[in-house]
């Protein structure tokens, strides 16, 4: 399975990093030291190590080069967590509605957003998950096949796709977007919601060692969900 140019430049930069042969504050090859040592163009380079500082794994200094981020600018501010656990947690029932489990091959932005070429094959999934038998979160999942080799053999009855993809693609990094949505009609009828109700939508990648695991679109009822956390200042 091929993979894309800057997904190879962004895990040889974390591969130094995870080993501790680049520590905080390490200058890293420069976009066109890149683009030579992988045969690519600079636009390339640009897009790998703009990513990673997106992600917090590295930072830029305007005139000097681009550096490995301290660990404090890594951290998330919004934990990642199993969807049937926060419900259990409540006391209440959690059930699944299997909608759709197959093997597609992957349009643009399902590409880039994994790592791949256009048409790589990947597993996609689309389920509902329930409390007490009242539909709660839409969860339309993009997985890379090399990292959940298994992921199409799973029964997500039982088990969440958030609990496998922790078993066997451990999560090292993840990143979000969150927006109001007005939803269409296929997500009101899966969500059993009235045209008019308002959404609230996750789009989260999520990555383990080896690159990007999945790509996931999160759709939660207005009306039934909120989003909460706690930040400690030190």
């Amino acid at each position: 399975m091929a993979t894309a140019k800057f997904a190879e430049i962004k895990e040889y930069i974390r591969r130094h990093i995870e080993a501790g042969e680049w520590e905080e504050n390490t200058r890293v090859p420069s976009e066109n030291q890149l683009a030579e040592q992988f045969g690519c163009s600079r636009m390339t380079a640009r897009r790998a190590l703009t990513e990673l500082v997106e992600a917090g794994v590295l930072e830029r200094s305007q005139g000097l080069g681009t550096f490995v981020a301290s660990l404090k600018s890594q951290s998330s501010m919004l934990s990642i967590r199993n969807i049937a656990d926060e419900i259990k947690g409540r006391g209440h029932g959690h059930s699944v509605q299997v909608v759709e489990l197959a093997a597609i091959n992957a349009i643009p932005p399902i590409a880039i957003a994994l790592g791949l070429e256009e048409g790589t094959e990947v597993f996609y999934s689309l389920l509902v998950h329930c409390e007490q038998g009242i539909p709660l979160q839409l969860e339309e999942r993009f997985v890379n096949p090399s990292l959940a080799p298994g992921y199409l053999r799973q029964d997500f009855s039982q088990l969440t796709p958030h609990e496998y993809l922790s078993h066997v693609a451990p999560l090292t990094e993840a990143r979000h977007t969150i927006e109001a949505i007005m939803p269409k009609e296929q997500i009101r009828n899966s969500l059993n919601i009235p045209e008019g109700e308002p959404c609230l939508q996750i789009i989260r990648r999520t990555w383990s060692r080896q690159g990007v695991v999945s790509f996931a679109r999160l759709v939660h009822p207005g009306s039934r969900f909120r989003l909460g956390g706690h930040l400690t200042f030190k």
